[in-house]
């Protein structure tokens, strides 16, 4: 169930916008001004904000950024107000909804928040298990652990368990782990009070307050600093959270889903993660199977990413030729459905005829990480010192200068996806985070992505 603040009057056309969005599942809160909706959100959270353009959505936006509020706003107005909505979009609202409202447009605007809203596709018999045993667990209260590689879609079967639960009538709330600073991390799960550290301008619930009689996802929980592994063993054990800088506990009512593409059990052998906590966390472990081992969901998973990115750019429903699905399936997807889903985006796009042909399949070099070559034929001696060529172009050149290079260039080749590059670069999200920062402040431009292919509540500005 998606949380949607509106900001405005509910009459006239802003609150048919509304009801479209209540009878497609949204959960409504409604502030009178951008001061009362800032509140709201230091409070209740919101997973998306609808404003009227008479608002100031440029100090709203600086407000939440100053505050690391994630979450998108979108101005609405009507389309004669088209000054208005330029200034709204360069003042940082991630895209205008024109009103009167059309329903179609805001059914594609809650799906791209919530991700997957139809659930999990599958037609694959070992997905099929999984989603079963998914949805046996989805009524018990015990923690689950979700395991996978990276871009098998941990995210979507931990929505897919809680809208089968029955806290499904209660907030969803995701939080990834990997994505911010221990310190920041802290303040965004357990909140903080007014004051506790410079910046700190309001009282502010965490992810733990907002989830309250919901569902807690905590993807990447193998990247948490072991002291913040402490803190949260005790929340789980006293269902009771201690703000920054507060002087006492609140207690709280959430289910907890935990998420991640590494071993705990070598994590904790190694020293890196907590025992107890990962048996508190344990209780069940998910493991999502990688897309090579479930070809039967490739062409279903195809079709459903064509038919939406058609949609999301205003282009032309068209199947795949059997070239196109012949191709699909023949390659290993190193990235999972990630990987897919990046490809068929490239493929929509690229299409020119009835049909999404072979040509328009771009598929990623990356075949051989996981299917090997074919031997080489045996070949003189001499050519094997080619591969130096390639090398040889890089001397007199600054270590830093060719890291960024190599960086930017696999950024651009992930269509900005800054999770898959991390993942092809062998480097952590954090890592590339703090890299893109710097490479920003020496006023290099860093690609961004593609609305359609960021995750909900981020921005392509996002480092």
């Amino acid at each position: 169930m998606i949380r949607l603040l509106i900001i405005g009057t509910l009459e006239g056309e802003l609150g048919q916008a509304a009801r479209i969005a209540a009878a497609r599942g949204a959960r409504l809160a409604q502030a009178e001004g951008v001061a009362a909706a800032l509140a709201r959100l230091r409070g209740e959270g919101a997973d998306l904000v609808l404003c009227e353009l008479a608002h100031d959505i440029g100090w709203l936006v600086a407000q939440m950024a100053e505050e690391r509020i994630a979450c998108p706003v979108i101005a609405c107005g009507r389309n004669a107000d088209a000054s208005a909505a330029v200034r709204a979009i360069r003042a940082g609202a991630k895209e205008f909804l024109p009103l009167p409202p059309e329903a179609e447009l805001i059914a594609a605007m809650l799906q791209a928040v919530s991700g997957e809203a139809e659930g999990p596709i599958c037609r694959d018999p070992l997905m099929a298990a999984l989603l079963e045993r998914a949805r046996q667990l989805a009524t018990s209260s015990a923690n689950l652990l979700i395991t996978g590689e990276s871009g098998t879609g941990k995210e979507v079967l931990a929505r897919f368990i809680h809208n089968e639960s029955r806290r499904a009538r209660g907030p969803f709330v995701a939080l990834n782990c990997a994505a911010l600073p221990e310190t920041l991390l802290e303040s965004e799960l357990f909140g903080h009070e007014k004051g506790a550290f410079s910046g700190a301008v309001a009282s502010r619930k965490g992810k733990f307050e907002q989830a309250d009689g919901g569902t807690l996802l905590l993807d990447e929980i193998g990247e948490m600093d072991p002291r913040l592994q402490a803190k949260l063993l005790r929340v789980i054990q006293e269902r009771e959270v201690d703000r920054l800088g507060g002087t006492a506990p609140v207690k709280v009512d959430v289910r907890l889903l935990a998420a991640t593409n590494r071993d705990l059990g070598t994590e904790v052998r190694a020293g890196r993660f907590r025992e107890d906590l990962f048996f508190r966390l344990n209780v069940v472990t998910l493991r999502i199977p990688p897309l090579r081992e479930r070809p039967g969901d490739i062409l279903a998973l195809a079709e459903h990413f064509a038919r939406r990115f058609a949609a999301a750019n205003g282009l032309p429903r068209r199947g795949l030729s059997p070239e196109a699905e012949a191709l699909l399936l023949a390659h290993p997807w190193p990235g999972n459905v990630r990987e897919l889903e990046n490809t068929l985006h490239r493929a929509v796009l690229l299409a020119g005829g009835p049909s999404i042909g072979a040509e328009a399949i771009e598929l990623t070099p990356l075949a051989s990480a996981v299917a090997p070559a074919p031997p080489a034929p045996a070949a003189p001696q001499a050519p094997a010192a080619a591969p130096a060529r390639g090398v040889s172009a890089l001397v007199g050149r600054k270590m830093e200068e060719v890291e960024r290079d190599l960086i930017l260039e696999t950024l651009t080749h992930c269509l900005g996806n800054r999770t898959r590059a991390a993942e092809i670069l062998g480097i952590s999200i954090r890592t590339l985070r703090n890299k893109l920062h710097e490479y920003r402040a020496q006023g290099v431009q860093v690609p961004t992505g593609h609305p359609a292919l960021l995750p909900a509540g981020a921005s392509s500005a996002d480092g």
